[in-house]
This record gives structure tokens, C-alpha cells and sequence, in this order.
């Protein structure tokens, strides 16, 4: 008998297991959060991942990204995970983009065993952490129904008590949404999406706080060519902060379809 996931069996049973590895889930970012909620997720026994990053491992990942060691400078995130995936759970399959999404790349992103809205995921993992393009996922998981937890706030923070899962329309009231990044991306929302309710995040009430401002703009090449520019801010980031915060995650999603199964079988 296989006993990777006897232990998950022992609290949830053997049909929950199975229906787990049906699954079908999109990880959007690779780093410190979305790394952390993609293994825990793996671990639970899920058995359909598309992973999305156009990143690769760099030194100054070590100190909070799951996959970065001084031996993977260099490679890709994308590359990395899928080999994790598979040592963890040999029977997964694993679909990979190794790009940069947006709204031009949706179709390609989403295309085989992921495609909308024939084969779409049963859920997604925001943790992009670039305004834009966070945008334009949440907005397209919104237009086809499928469920979505987003990332707002684990950067320049280091009191991991102070995280918090809500709906984006009580951030304000707990005490987060308190930085220009989370107060970007809420106002882009409803802007340009209308959303302003309907949608799980994971934040904090932590003020934040860093030493210094850091920015550079990047470039980075698409597959047909095109390049896209955009300005990236290097927030302050502690172990520990996005660690918990990837956990809550997969800890929202883990419980949201615990209890699907619980009415479907009901």
C-alpha cells in the first residue's frame, strides 16, 4: 500500500484523498508565497498543477523562497518545481509556463489539460507581484468562475501573526490594505474590473516597513518576441512572513474543497 498521504487519510479518509487527486490547480508565481502553497498543496495529495513563473532562482531568493539554495542559482523556478512535484507525487501531472503573464499570454497560459472554459482549474493561486498582471488574472478567473485566493501584503513585513484571510472587502477593516502596493492594486480593481468584493485574499495588519526603496525596471522577452518593461519594486522580505502566508493559502483552499466534497456527498 502506498502510504505517501496515509496520514492526510487518517483526518479527512480515503474519498476525500481521491477526489484531492482530481484536482486541477494554477499557481501564478513561484516565490516566497506562491512556493510554499504550491508544496503544501502538492503534500495534500493534489493531482493536476499548472505552475506559472518566468523567473530564475537568484542569491538574494535564499532567504525566504522554498527552492532557493546557493546549488540552484540560475535555474528556473518553473523547471525546479516541477521536478519537487514529482518527487513528491510521481503520478501528478505537471504543466508549466515559463513566461511572463498577461493578458496577451492568457491563451497560451491556459491551453491544454487548463483550458478555459473546457478544462479549467478548480482553483488559482495569485502570487504575482506585479499590479498589472495580477489584475488581469483575478479579472479572468472572475469572467470564468473559477475560484481564486490572491496575495496582498507579505512584503516589508516580519510578524507573521499578523496575516490574515478575508474577503478583499474587509481588508480595510482588519487593519491591512495599509501600503501603496495593496492600495494600487485595490483601486485598479474596482477601476478596471469592478471588483471590489467576491474575493479571498490573504493580507496583514502589520505596518509596513523598509530600510530603503529599491527599484529598477526590468525587461523581459515573450515567446513571439514582444517585450514587455515594466518597473519592479523590491519590497523588504523576512523568512518567515511568506512562508505563513503561502500555508494560509493552501490551508483556504484545502478547506474550501473539504467542503465542497462535504455537500457533494451530502
Amino acid at each position: 500500500m502506498d502510504e505517501t498521504f496515509s496520514r492526510n487519510e487518517l483526518y479527512w479518509g480515503k474519498d476525500f484523498q481521491k477526489y484531492l487527486f482530481g484536482l486541477k490547480i494554477a499557481v501564478f508565481g513561484l516565490g516566497g508565497v506562491g512556493g510554499f502553497a504550491l508544496d503544501a498543496i502538492a503534500r495534500a495529495g493534489v493531482g493536476h498543477f499548472l505552475i506559472v513563473d518566468f523567473d530564475t532562482v537568484s542569491k538574494s531568493n535564499i532567504n525566504r523562497q522554498l527552492i532557493a539554495l546557493n546549488s540552484s542559482i540560475g535555474r528556473k523556478k518553473t523547471e525546479i518545481f516541477k521536478e519537487r512535484l514529482l518527487d513528491i507525487n510521481p503520478s501528478a501531472s505537471v504543466q508549466i509556463y515559463d513566461g511572463f503573464f498577461s493578458e496577451d499570454s492568457a491563451d497560451k497560459v491556459f491551453s491544454g489539460d487548463f483550458s478555459i472554459p473546457k478544462e479549467k482549474a478548480d482553483f488559482i493561486v495569485d502570487a504575482i507581484d506585479t499590479v498589472k498582471s495580477k489584475i488581469e488574472l483575478i479579472r479572468l478567473a472572475k469572467e470564468n468562475e473559477i475560484k481564486i485566493i490572491s496575495s496582498f501584503g507579505a512584503g516589508n513585513r516580519m510578524d507573521a501573526t499578523k496575516l490574515f484571510v478575508a474577503d478583499i472587502s474587509e481588508i480595510k477593516a482588519l487593519g491591512g490594505g495599509r501600503d501603496s502596493f495593496v492600495k494600487n492594486v485595490l483601486h485598479k480593481l474596482e477601476k478596471y474590473a469592478g471588483i471590489k468584493d467576491g474575493l479571498a485574499v490573504v493580507s496583514s495588519s502589520e505596518k509596513p516597513h523598509n530600510e530603503a526603496k529599491i527599484s529598477n525596471v526590468e525587461t523581459i522577452e515573450t515567446e513571439d518576441g514582444n517585450k514587455i518593461e515594466f518597473t519592479k519594486f523590491t519590497p523588504a522580505s523576512t523568512p518567515a512572513v511568506p512562508a505563513v502566508a503561502g500555508y494560509l493559502m493552501a490551508d483556504y483552499i484545502l478547506k474550501t474543497c473539504y467542503n465542497n466534497f462535504l455537500n457533494l456527498k451530502s
